[in-house]
């Protein structure tokens, strides 16, 4: 297979919440995103919403909503644990740090500085998703190792 190493990807989680209203009003207020969008059926339910932060963005819906793939999630409460979390680099943690306790999040890792550069935090939301908030940037030349 040919290499796609000089392709330009955008990669955007999407997760999936039982109450998405709650989760986007979390984002929201603990750390700092924005609608973009959010879709919503007749009846209410949100079937597909982007949030932004910066330039990056997430994505969110329904839990079990959609019952073709529905099977293909589980929740973390109904696990123990998750398999997957978010990194957001932003350019200072400070902020989004205060919101975020203002907003009275869970920190599974307090705000600290790592010996490969930048502060980072780590919170947990109302349904068990884990955030990672950090200044490091691997992308960054500074960052990069050779």
């Amino acid at each position: 297979m040919k290499s796609l190493g000089n392709i330009r990807v955008t990669t955007i989680p999407a997760i999936r919440y039982v109450d998405p209203d709650q989760a986007i009003q979390w984002l929201k207020t603990a750390l700092g995103f924005t609608e973009k969008a959010v879709y919503r059926s007749p009846a209410g339910i949100v079937e597909h919403a982007e949030l932004v932060l910066g330039n990056g963005m997430v994505m969110i819906g329904t839990a079990g909503h959609n019952q073709q793939s529905a099977h293909w999630f589980v929740q973390p409460h109904s696990v123990g644990a998750v398999t997957s979390s978010v990194y957001l680099i932003v350019p200072d943690c400070g902020p989004v740090y205060a919101s975020a306790k203002a907003a009275g999040a869970e920190f599974l890792q307090e705000m600290e500085t790592k010996g490969y550069g930048g502060s980072s935090f780590i919170v947990r939301d109302p349904e068990g998703q884990i955030w990672s908030l950090g200044e490091y940037d691997p992308w960054s030349k500074e960052t990069t190792s050779e």
